[in-house]
């Protein structure tokens, strides 16, 4: 039997769900839902409905996991907590700071409703987040890193728009290599965050705007752009949807730390991505938590669940059997 997916909000990263579906098959896709006039969305799944978000309430029972693709902002702090207490939920919310608040709105909603809501699903936080936690707990004395890109910032290129006299633009964060290999090499540095990363700026300018104050405004952006190195590139739009249309992104998570008697041995333990599309590949890891949603709630569990509460046998098709015989 599949597991009948739902996916609330049709942008990148709901269309990255789609794809993902399409590519599991015990999974398929039952319906989409919008905040949009919903005979304006064409979707690529043929014969799958397309509702507005009104409707969204009277799907129970029809949804197995609802995967929820707004932003993390406003969208999922209201959302997920809202329909985890009607359905299986999965969302990528990643602002860091505010996760144990948003656990805490979840867990209260998805117990109310006998139902698993799985937040924080990604690649950070999410995969980068497993990865921390496994080499802390094998190497404990030592030091964690992560270091973002080369990729696009979605974020950071929204705020560059918003800047007067800016017409479009898009904002890489660039990790410096000497910062990478001296992490590389265990001598556990202590970097600044300029040390780290660069942001890297390709801003096309309105017609007759002052680009050396909008160059001043974006580097001294509080929260974005002030605390790092940056570098900015006036293009023109052409060439901005030539070279920098895509969504690419990756990043690294090394860990370095000692062992032995006299902490005499030195170990680097490493795991990166290269990323040719962000929504899409985060939507792949989402696909694989909705499949643990499902199996959780089918055992019984409810509440509020991470990455971290989650064994990785439910990530997958296979059986506890072939998971053994293939893979261990």
């Amino acid at each position: 039997m599949s597991i009948k997916i739902g996916i609330l909000g049709y942008g990148n990263l709901g269309k990255g769900v789609e794809c993902a579906v399409k590519q599991n098959n015990d999974m398929e896709l039952t319906a989409v839902f919008t905040r949009r006039a919903s005979e304006t969305v064409n979707i690529l799944t043929p014969n799958v409905p397309v509702y507005n978000i009104s409707q969204l309430e009277n799907m129970q029972g029809e949804i197995d996991v609802l995967i929820l693709c707004g932003g993390s902002a406003t969208d999922l702090p209201e959302q997920t907590p809202k329909y985890a207490r009607l359905f299986n939920v999965v969302d990528s919310f990643d602002t860091h700071a505010n996760i144990p608040k948003h656990f805490d709105n979840v867990d209260k909603m998805a117990k109310a409703g006998g139902n698993v809501g799985i937040i924080s699903v990604g690649w950070d936080p999410g995969m980068f987040s497993l990865n921390r936690l496994y080499a802390s707990a094998i190497l404990p004395q030592g030091s964690n890193y992560t270091f973002w890109g080369k990729g696009v910032s979605q974020g950071h290129s929204d705020a560059i728009r918003r800047v007067e006299g800016v017409q479009d633009g898009k904002q890489y964060t660039v990790p410096v290599n000497e910062a990478l290999q001296a992490v590389r090499s265990g001598s556990n540095p202590q970097l600044t965050t300029r040390q780290k990363h660069i942001r890297e700026c390709f801003v096309v300018a309105k017609e007759n705007a002052d680009k050396a104050q909008i160059e001043s405004d974006i580097k001294n952006m509080p929260n974005y752009f002030a605390d790092y190195n940056t570098t900015v590139h006036f293009i023109s739009q052409e060439e901005l949807n030539e070279k920098h249309s895509g969504i690419p992104h990756g990043g690294f998570v090394i860990r370095s730390g000692k062992t032995g008697w006299n902490a005499e041995n030195k170990h680097v333990i490493e795991y990166n991505i290269k990323l040719d599309s962000n929504p899409e590949f985060t939507a792949c890891v989402i696909a694989a938590y909705a499949r643990a949603a499902y199996r959780l709630s089918q055992e019984g569990q409810k509440g509020c669940k991470t990455v971290f509460d989650i064994a990785p046998a439910y990530l997958c098709q296979q059986t506890g059997e072939q998971l053994r015989s293939s893979m261990l």
